[in-house]
């Protein structure tokens, strides 16, 4: 069934989305893939206010890659363990996105949850294109399977989750490591993710302009991150395309109405729990894609909240 959007976007997105529109700054899709990036790291630079979260530590290390060393920022809140591990996968399109940039979001899932939060700093494209990212990913799935002790977790609790490119890479490396025989994540948690062809669905052709996510802006993405036409229709890159997606972890998912990608985490959703899946699906009619980062100044939304709220009574339903 395909979900709804409310009849405007929610009144505290309004300055949001009046800014973005007349706004005279180039698009990211306009600029080199080094300057889009920049234009991101400015955005979210909060280094001089100090993070918006105190966890219990907050460490930067490496682990084994197939490329070589493979950052990651594993976060502590305060509590017991042995506890949930949440593996994140960062969004961007595949392109542009950091450890850095999704920082606070990761600190609010570990202060919410009470779970450690592992954030993957993995591979982006045009210079590393598909399947560069999700071999990363995969690698940390099989280090948080090896070494899940040394952060105070187990291994029957590993999460995988990530926001729009990064929900994919979290059911990729799910499904991933269901055909291999590898770790067996306890669940997925897909926000907003990209899993199949996004042009075909009503969502692209109501959403693809004006809401923050742009047409332009995804065909770009995919330009990046596809070096082959062949790959398009790769089943780790759009696991929606999988003829069996039985055997996958439990999974919640997030859309929200004016996204562009609503129409293709629903259609995943429903494909999850046609082949026996359980899944918890949230629908945020008045939202817009990145709405889920959105809980602090400048653009504090009380539905952000209400969001990781959701999540974090799914996860515990889940796990504990």
């Amino acid at each position: 069934m395909t979900p709804s959007r409310a009849p405007e976007p929610h009144p505290d997105l309004k300055p949001l989305l009046e800014t973005l529109d007349s706004s005279a700054a180039p698009a990211l899709h306009e600029l080199p893939v080094d300057e889009a990036r920049a234009v991101l790291d400015d955005m979210f630079d909060d280094d001089a206010d100090g993070p918006s979260i105190d966890l219990e530590s907050v460490e930067d290390r490496t682990i084994d890659g197939p490329a070589g060393d493979l950052p990651i920022r594993v976060y502590r809140p305060a509590g017991e363990t042995p506890r949930p591990t949440i593996l994140f996968f960062h969004g961007g399109g595949f392109v542009v996105g950091s450890v850095d940039e999704h920082d606070d979001t990761c600190r609010k899932l570990a202060a919410e949850t009470g779970y450690t939060v592992a954030s993957v700093e993995y591979r982006l494209a045009p210079e590393h294109p598909f399947p560069a990212a999700l071999e990363d990913c995969y690698a940390a799935l099989e280090w948080a399977g090896e070494e899940i002790e040394t952060l105070g977790g187990d291994r029957d609790r590993i999460v995988l989750a990530g926001d729009s490119a990064g929900g994919n890479l979290a059911t990729a490396t799910s499904l991933l490591s269901r055909d291999r025989g590898g770790v067996d994540p306890a669940h997925q948690l897909l926000i907003y993710p990209i899993t199949g062809d996004i042009t075909e669905t009503d969502a692209y052709a109501e959403n693809g302009d004006g809401y923050f996510l742009e047409r332009d802006t995804m065909e770009w993405f995919d330009d990046c991150y596809f070096e082959r036409e062949i790959d398009r229709g790769n089943v780790y890159a759009r696991p929606r395309l999988a003829a069996d997606l039985s055997d996958l972890p439990p999974a919640t998912v997030v859309t929200a109405g004016f996204d562009p990608l609503r129409d293709d985490g629903a259609r995943y959703a429903e494909r999850l729990e046609a082949d026996g899946v359980p899944v918890t699906h949230y629908h945020y009619d008045d939202m817009i894609h990145g709405f889920f980062g959105m809980f602090a100044d400048p653009v504090n939304l009380g539905r952000a909240h209400e969001a990781y709220d959701d999540v974090t009574r799914a996860l515990e339903r889940a796990l504990e």
